[in-house]
């Protein structure tokens, strides 16, 4: 998921995240292995959870600014660096352009319904299906009904055969690439000794790929509209992990497989016009033959969106503050620069068409527990203890660029939660700090090195981190690395002598699952190859087994709940230490109206209900 608008030191792309993987394993470990987060990842809410943010955070417009309309019409001009790298369902992996694909033309199973309310943004919905799905008791069985009334952009029906055929896709791993892999890590289909699924794709012939495409189809089975998983473990958030475009619906007939790189084929309002320009953009236009009555998320309020990338995200900013021409009617995609920032916050009139969302993508550190200095939680809780998430916020940008967070959990989250089991707050406290020390029977100060990814902005902030652990005990020394920062970390000899890492995350959507297990989970991480994206080697066989267990809760809420239990068990160990939750600042001409950013989906331009003044 690459940060492209949001952050400066961007997390890592699914592709460079495979790149850290180990080998194939068995089904849980390959299920919670490509439980990772592309995108950008996305969240702006203000939740009982994860308070603290500073006052001033708390009333910028985070979620929705500007008047609610039902006016149908006029064109949003949407700007944006780009590039889009795929249109491709099953190849998208950026958060923010599957955000707007899901929203223009790219139809799901489920959905996260819009909402001005930042704490409704979780609420999942049927979309493509009547509702959000049936599991079996066991939670390996999934069903879900289609819609009868969803018709492709030609008129015809969008069947359950169509889902499952889009489904098949990412099976194709030759053809259809950089995409979330999830659905082999999870669906019923046997694998070969290597790891490697049987079913290699919809696009491969011969007796082999018959007997895959047979296994597969026994996996995702269609009767009628009724639409039947089969998964190889208990997944108890499955309806929320196929609100990903990767689980939607792929018209066999029109698919080119690899080289339909910018194909579009609409089962959502909008439709393409003519070619997608690569570096230039393209322009929706309404598709006819959507109906509203069959669509419960988009409201496709305007006529047209031209989408325009290629545009640095500085000129995006001013030529929608000076909101001329186009200006009035534009909104931007990417974040504006934090130089610009500060100015559209004390204007009144640029802040009233301006949105400052979380985003869902945090900033955390990772001590390493093989290191001596680390070893003891006791000293990990020091570290915790002493750690100003303030300052660091102050460094990369301040109240409109972050929110200080003691988890890793984003606020946009169910099973966020405010706990601190430190008790020393976002400003850090060097008498606590020092008190662990203490009994931790350790000499002062504590000698460490820490790992980051090294560009300006980041350098002040881990320089702002180092003051404030010298104040409580600690002499830290710094190792900025500049190239290759996760497959240099990841590497167990180029990772030598390396005590504390910084990293960062985000969701594949809303829930834990997708980051607890990944970066924790020491059964999928810890190999004799290194230790995955668990840099810190953290290995807790009962924290697995609680992982293990919250991921079969079946109740939604209850599984909120377990998994706000392991965080919580996690930050009690000083497993990690939280720093900050990036935001973005999206700017909106004066004739833009329904301006709102959706921190679920990444703290994104919401598209289902946008409008343009009549």
């Amino acid at each position: 998921m690459p940060a492209e608008h949001i952050d400066p030191t961007p997390t890592p792309s699914r592709a460079e995240r495979r790149r850290t993987r180990r080998p194939p394993r068995p089904w849980r470990a390959v299920l919670l292995a490509v439980l990772v987060v592309a995108a950008l990842a996305f969240g702006g809410v203000h939740w009982a959870g994860n308070r603290g943010a500073t006052a001033s955070s708390e009333t910028r417009p985070s979620s929705a600014v500007g008047d609610r309309v039902d006016a149908r019409g006029g064109v949003v001009h949407a700007l944006s660096l780009g590039p889009v790298a795929t249109w491709d369902p099953q190849r998208m992996a950026s958060r923010s352009d599957m955000a707007f694909a899901g929203r223009v033309f790219a139809r799901t199973l489920t959905a996260y319904a819009p909402s001005t309310d930042p704490e409704g943004q979780a609420r999942l919905v049927g979309d493509l299906a009547t509702d959000i799905g049936t599991p079996s008791k066991d939670l390996r069985t999934w069903t879900f009904t289609l819609r009868d009334d969803v018709t492709w952009q030609d008129g015809s029906p969008v069947t359950c055969e169509d889902v499952a055929y889009g489904i098949s896709r990412t099976f194709a791993t030759t053809a259809i690439k950089g995409g979330p892999s999830d659905a082999l890590a999870v669906l019923a289909v046997p694998r070969n000794a290597d790891g490697s699924s049987i079913y290699v794709g919809p696009y491969t012939k011969g007796a082999a790929a018959a007997a895959g495409q047979k296994a597969f189809d026994q996996a995702v089975a269609c009767e009628g509209q009724k639409l039947t998983f089969t998964l190889s473990t208990p997944v108890g958030d499955f309806n929320e992990m196929v609100t990903q475009p990767a689980f939607g619906p792929v018209k066999a007939s029109v698919d080119r497989a690899a080289k339909g790189t910018y194909d579009i084929f609409s089962s959502g309002p909008y439709m393409l016009r003519g070619t997608w320009e690569p570096g230039r953009g393209g322009t929706f236009v309404r598709n006819p033959h959507w109906k509203p009555a069959s669509d419960p998320v988009r409201k496709a309020y305007p006529d047209e969106i031209r989408y325009q990338e290629g545009l640095a995200s500085q000129t995006v900013a001013q030529q929608i503050m000076a909101d001329n021409d186009s200006g009035r009617t534009s909104v931007s995609l990417g974040s504006v620069p934090p130089a610009i920032q500060q100015h559209i916050t004390a204007v009144q009139s640029l802040e009233e068409r301006s949105v400052n969302p979380r985003t869902g993508v945090v900033d955390y550190l990772v001590p390493n527990t093989r290191s001596a200095v680390f070893k003891d939680p006791l000293v990990r809780r020091a570290l915790a203890a002493a750690t100003n998430r303030d300052a660091y916020v102050t460094a990369i940008g301040g109240a409109t660029a972050a929110d200080p967070t003691l988890s890793l959990l984003p606020a946009a989250l169910p099973a966020s939660h405010g706990d601190d089991p430190v008790g020393a707050g976002t400003r850090g406290d060097p008498a606590k700090a020092k008190a662990l020390l203490a009994e931790a029977g350790v000499r002062t100060p504590v000698a460490f090195t820490v790992a980051y990814r090294s560009d300006p902005t980041s350098d002040k902030a881990i320089a702002a981190l180092v003051a404030s652990w010298r104040r409580a005990g600690f002499a830290p020394t710094t190792r900025p690395i500049t190239d290759s920062y996760f497959s240099t970390i990841s590497d167990p000899k180029s990772a030598a002598g390396i005590d504390l890492f910084w990293s960062n995350w985000a969701p594949a959507w809303a829930s834990a699952s997708t980051i607890l297990p990944p970066l924790f989970d020491s059964s999928i991480n810890l190999t004799a190859a290194g230790p995955g994206r668990d840099y810190g080697y953290f290995a807790d066989p009962a924290i697995n087994t609680l992982m293990a267990k919250a991921a079969a809760v079946v109740d939604r809420d209850e599984r909120a709940k377990a998994w706000g239990e392991v965080d919580r068990q996690l930050l009690a160990q000083g497993a990690y230490i939280g720093l900050a939750e990036r935001r973005a600042l999206f700017i909106a001409g004066s004739g833009i109206r329904n301006l709102s950013a959706n921190a679920v989906l990444g703290g994104v331009v919401e598209f289902a209900d946008i409008a343009v003044a009549p």
